[in-house]
């Protein structure tokens, strides 16, 4: 396995490259704006595919990779269902896993630093965010913090993890690297505490400056999403409503672009066919399943995902391979079902 920690001295952020082997897929968690160069550069000497950009929480002390790596890798944006950013490929939640080719990271639902954040568990490794820090917790006074929440987020779930287990926080600022869940239980002065409400009265008690760069992360952070407006200003799009009329019309083949566990647990457009966003440059390629059922068919490929960010590069692309007629349904499923479209399971 691939495994690289890389910090931002400015923020004292870590970010973490994983792939299961060296020119396989790899997936980024909680990655700098400004070192989006240094990522990719690295990616690129490890002959690795970054498929997936993960983030822990809305940061309020750095701007977020997620988009620029997107915007030059394609790949898929992630983060957990409560967030505020306006676009992100996919939203997981507590009990969902966030895969590539080998790997496979538990995802757990660890709010009180922030309300949308989370813990992610792989093997013996949990990358915590800034729920849990090495000898320390994040600060639960913005963003919908909540000591209480915290408290149960780590007493309850993270502590209960084997005590050998690795603990890679999204930021430190003395130095550490690394601890473990045996090592916080000894160590932490933070959770040195009998109840909730003791925590909560300490965290509340702290008084901290806000984040340096708070006013300009967070809306930054918030603004993500792929435009795809521009998309749409190129004909290449449909709303919700204008797919209602499509479906069924022997013409039209409806293209679902979303892991398999994301159909099976918010559903499918009726007669979709499945055909996962990271097979697409096979899909459309010369040969490919979609480009051989344009051209055997006449049919018009409609790309759906879940928000619309995948659609969006996804008939980018197949309009570059020649997909001339190919669109996306904008907003994704989501906006389907806030069309009162049918979806089945």
């Amino acid at each position: 396995m691939i495994f690289r920690q890389l910090f931002d001295s400015v923020s004292g952020t870590y970010t973490y490259l994983i792939a299961s082997r060296q020119g396989g897929e790899a997936l980024i968690i909680d990655p700098v704006l400004e070192k989006v160069d240094r990522y990719l550069k690295l990616v690129e000497e490890l002959d690795l595919k970054l498929v997936k950009a993960v983030d822990t929480h809305l940061h309020a002390d750095h701007v977020t990779g997620l988009a620029a790596l997107r915007d030059r890798t394609h790949c898929i944006t992630v983060m957990g269902e409560q967030t505020l950013a306006d676009v992100v490929s996919m939203r997981v939640a507590e009990g969902d896993r966030v895969a590539i080719e080998g790997l496979s990271l538990d995802v757990l639902y660890t709010p009180g630093h922030t309300d949308d954040s989370y813990s992610f568990l792989m093997g013996g490794r949990v990358f915590t965010g800034d729920t849990l820090l090495i000898r320390g917790t994040g600060r639960t006074d913005f963003q919908n913090g909540n000591p209480h929440q915290q408290y149960d987020s780590i007493f309850n779930k993270l502590l209960k993890l084997p005590d050998e287990t690795l603990v890679y926080p999204a930021h430190d600022y003395k130095g550490d690297t690394v601890s473990t869940i045996g090592e916080e239980k000894l160590f932490n002065p933070r959770l040195k505490v009998r109840s909730a409400d003791e925590y909560a009265d300490i965290m509340n008690n702290l008084n901290l400056p806000n984040p340096k760069m708070m006013d300009v992360a967070v809306p930054a952070n918030v603004h993500v999403g792929l435009h795809q407006d521009e998309i749409a200003r190129k004909g290449w799009a449909v709303s919700a409503a204008q797919a209602l009329a499509l479906r069924g019309r022997a013409d039209i083949a409806l293209v679902d672009l979303r892991e398999k566990s994301e159909c099976e647990k918010h559903g499918k457009i009726p007669g979709s066919l499945h055909a996962p966003y990271t097979d697409l440059q096979e899909n459309i390629s010369a040969g490919g399943m979609l480009r051989e059922l344009a051209a055997a068919t006449g049919k018009r490929i409609v790309f759906y995902c879940a928000f619309g960010e995948r659609s969006a590069m996804a008939v980018e692309a197949a309009q570059d391979a020649g997909l001339i007629s190919a669109c996306h349904i904008e907003g994704g499923i989501d906006a389907w079902k806030k069309a009162n479209g049918p979806v089945v399971r």
